[in-house]
């Protein structure tokens, strides 16, 4: 798919989705980490009856895979955040809508039944925050997750390249990749506009026209979120927001039982899939720290790198409760929108189901790091 999507998607666009910070070592790292777990399977275990339905912050989901906030998705497909929120649930599964939402809220929210999460993050006006919580309580989101790995933005040198703006913008030096990509051009003129969320809140945003102004995406993260965040901020979410409360951008035991005593019921272990600093480690590597320190005080979840169920094995194995996929949905989406979507959670679920077999445990619930090894120097050690 990722493949396919390089070849739909006009280059700028393809970059934005699958590129990261600075030398992409943390992308990279997130991958092979998962490459250095391998299986340790039991034999003759009765697997004929597999579960892979697993209950996450109180709601129960067919899979343990949830879809990542993800800005601006509409550039990938014109589905945009309706077609994610579409294709989960058919898929029986949580779309997580983001801040940097292309769409409006309260129409993403609708398009579906099950309630959905909302991602939040620390915008430079509080009260800009405060409508955003405001509003998704409104619309029926039920579980709120703050991102607090994005004080400043990342330096995407392929988006700087490439002179991607907010909105896209077809300038001269990309004229030539999107006219090769009728179809993606296509949708993109046509479909729904994009909001402006520029320093405004929830019910005064404004969509903008596919080719209007744009800014750079470092002018954009500056503008509007808090490089001044602190733990103090985490204080007065929690009393503005009366549901379940996650923090996502956890890479230290130590901070996600800081978080877990701020009142947080969930922890993501992310490194906002290698998109923010670089030279951070793998996030199934910072796995079972995290899991160790919170034990059964918040439900972990883990982002970055995840590509195949067998990765998702890996990391329930490891303390995860769940995973988040953020590129590999956006490239279903860029390929068939809402069907793209699930297409590629129904991908992972017979994933995860074979390698269950395989592996010689039934269900999610009874996994440990008992059917693991890790790679060393050399070899492979049991976990």
């Amino acid at each position: 798919m990722r493949r396919a999507a390089a070849r739909r998607l006009p280059k700028p666009v393809f970059d934005y989705i699958d590129g990261g910070a600075d030398d992409e070592f943390t992308v990279a790292e997130n991958r092979r980490a998962f490459q250095d777990l391998a299986f340790s399977p039991r034999v003759l275990a009765r697997v004929a009856k597999r579960r892979l339905d697993v209950e996450v912050l109180g709601q129960h989901l067919a899979l343990p895979v949830l879809t990542a906030p993800t800005g601006l998705s509409r550039v990938a497909g014109r589905g945009g955040e309706l077609a994610a929120a579409r294709g989960a649930a058919a898929a029986g599964t949580i779309a997580i809508l983001s801040a940097s939402t292309s769409l409006p809220m309260e129409e993403v929210a609708a398009s579906v039944t099950e309630p959905q999460w909302f991602q939040l993050y620390l915008f430079r006006d509080r009260q800009t925050s405060l409508d955003r919580i405001a509003l998704a309580r409104k619309c029926g989101f039920r579980v709120l997750v703050v991102t607090v790995d994005a004080p400043v933005s990342g330096n995407r040198e392929r988006d700087v390249r490439n002179g991607l703006s907010v909105p896209v913008r077809i300038r001269p030096r990309m004229a030539m990749n999107v006219m090769r990509r009728p179809r993606w051009l296509a949708d993109y003129l046509t479909g729904p506009p994009l909001i402006n969320h520029h320093d405004r809140p929830p019910t005064q945003q404004r969509r903008v026209g596919a080719l209007g102004d744009g800014e750079s995406l470092t002018s954009f993260v500056h503008a509007l979120f808090n490089d001044d965040q602190s733990w103090e901020d985490l204080r007065w979410i929690r009393e503005a927001w009366d549901g379940p409360l996650v923090l996502k951008g956890v890479m230290s035991g130590e901070d996600a039982l800081r978080a877990v005593e701020a009142g947080c019921e969930g922890i993501v272990v992310s490194n906002h899939g290698g998109r923010q600093l670089d030279g951070l480690p793998a996030t199934i590597d910072v796995l079972p720290e995290v899991a160790a320190a919170v034990g059964d005080r918040a439900e972990v979840l883990l982002d970055g790198g995840v590509r195949r169920g067998s990765d998702v094995v890996k990391a329930l194995a490891l303390g995860a409760r769940a995973c988040l996929i953020g590129r590999p949905w956006l490239f279903g989406l860029a390929l068939g929108g809402e069907a793209g979507v699930t297409r590629v959670l129904e991908t992972f679920a017979a994933e995860i189901d074979r390698t269950l077999a395989l592996v010689g445990v039934p269900d999610c619930a009874s996994l440990d790091s008992s059917v693991l090894r890790r790679r060393p120097g050399s070899g492979w050690e049991r976990i």
